[in-house]
């Protein structure tokens, strides 16, 4: 026999060990991309979308998620630490929020208190610390919007001067301001060791004297459509996460933060107007929507949007939105109570939340473990959004 035909011979068998195990595992990747409801587009195309000053924005509509490694994560997680994954942990005390990162949480969502009196140096040591002790790298966010919503720039050893509102940069500048501001914000969180900022807000306001109108950049959905875009872009070329919020949209809407809030608007008018701005975002290429807590009458007469499956349903069907949803913060008192004060958890992966933002982390963990144990929450419902949070991390780049 020659010895290219005992070379054949010989790697044979190996081959089709190969074929057959590469075929199983297709097989079950793609068992997990049904459950994730992924509906990847067959190719990631490059829009380009005007604003209102006609310049252009050149976006990335979509990275399809490296499902064998990501499937491999998935598949080295137990019950609890999938539950663990789901868990945005909001809170000011760093001590507990290591102790949650070491336990498996998803991320920390840090408040001022976190960064008060540190300067650079501590507050990266501090990062660096929570991310030591998490198996799974860890998304560490902050609320920076500009002018009334800041974290890190509260602290002037972190920053001279407090952003300033999207809407005085822009009378200062136009977008080149915008486009500025995002980067300089984002090259600030990313050195400090914060991987994804909660904003854009894209909320339209009805009037200036709406609760969330200072938050706004605008009363105009054409406008605030043209900023989101602006930013969504800049934060995605940093590499810096986003957040599209608050979803469907607080125009209409009270403080959720104080008591429960109804919008009575119809439907068409969401489409039409508040809408607009987060599927700009989408297209854009944000990572993630968060769920306001206001009972949108139109959608769900009800439940608050954030435990409501008809206005995920929205979101996931008819906006095409195909990243990370998170909810708001499920603490505030629209929430605390409309359940009267029981642990939403449950409700919240239910309606169809991926990430919960939350200071309850054990509780929580402990309550969607239970809930998949009994049969109330499949735990390829938890799959579906595992896989969701670690494309996030991947495209960001801290899942190498």
């Amino acid at each position: 026999m020659s010895r290219l035909k005992e070379i054949r011979v010989c790697l044979l068998p190996l081959l089709i060990l190969l074929v057959f195990c590469g075929c199983a595992k297709i097989e079950k990747i793609e068992s997990y991309q049904e459950t994730a409801e992924l509906n990847l587009p067959e190719t990631t195309g490059i829009t380009e979308t005007e604003t209102t000053e006609t310049t252009t924005v050149t976006t990335n509509v979509y990275t399809p998620p490296d499902d064998y490694r990501l499937v491999s994560v998935l598949e080295g997680m137990s019950l609890r630490e999938k539950a663990a994954q789901m868990i945005l942990v909001s809170t000011s005390d760093e001590t507990f929020a290591k102790k949650c990162a070491s336990e498996g949480a998803g991320g920390v969502c840090l408040f001022a208190g976190a960064f008060e009196n540190k300067d650079a140096d501590a507050v990266k040591a501090m990062t660096a610390g929570f991310q030591s002790v998490s198996a799974v790298p860890l998304l560490i966010s902050v609320d920076e919007e500009g002018g009334t919503v800041n974290r890190v720039s509260l602290n002037p050893k972190l920053r001279a001067t407090k952003f300033k509102s999207p809407k005085a940069l822009y009378d200062e500048g136009g977008w080149g301001a915008i486009r500025k501001d995002t980067e300089e914000k984002a090259a600030l969180l990313l050195t400090l060791g914060i991987n994804s900022n909660l904003a854009p807000v894209c909320d339209v306001p009805l009037s200036k004297n709406n609760y969330i109108a200072p938050r706004c950049f605008s009363l105009d959905a054409t406008e605030t459509t043209s900023y989101v875009m602006t930013v969504v872009a800049a934060m995605r070329d940093m590499r810096l996460g986003s957040t599209l919020k608050h979803f469907p949209g607080y125009g209409g809407s009270g403080d959720t933060h104080k008591n429960i809030a109804y919008d009575d608007r119809s439907l068409e008018t969401f489409r039409e107007k508040d809408f607009r701005p987060f599927r700009a975002g989408i297209e854009n290429g944000a990572d993630s929507v968060m769920v306001s807590h206001n009972i949108v009458k139109c959608m769900d007469t009800e439940r608050p949007a954030s435990l409501s499956p008809a206005v995920h349903k929205i979101l996931r069907e008819e906006l095409q939105f195909r990243g990370v949803i998170i909810s708001d913060d499920l603490g505030m008192n629209a929430i605390t109570k409309y359940t009267d004060g029981e642990n939403p958890a449950v409700a919240a992966v239910l309606a169809g939340n991926d990430l919960l933002c939350y200071a309850e982390f054990t509780e929580s963990v402990d309550a969607i473990v239970k809930a998949v144990e009994d049969g109330e929450i499949e735990e390829s419902r938890l799959d579906a959004s595992v896989l969701r949070i670690l494309n996030w991390k991947k495209n960001i780049g801290i899942l190498k």
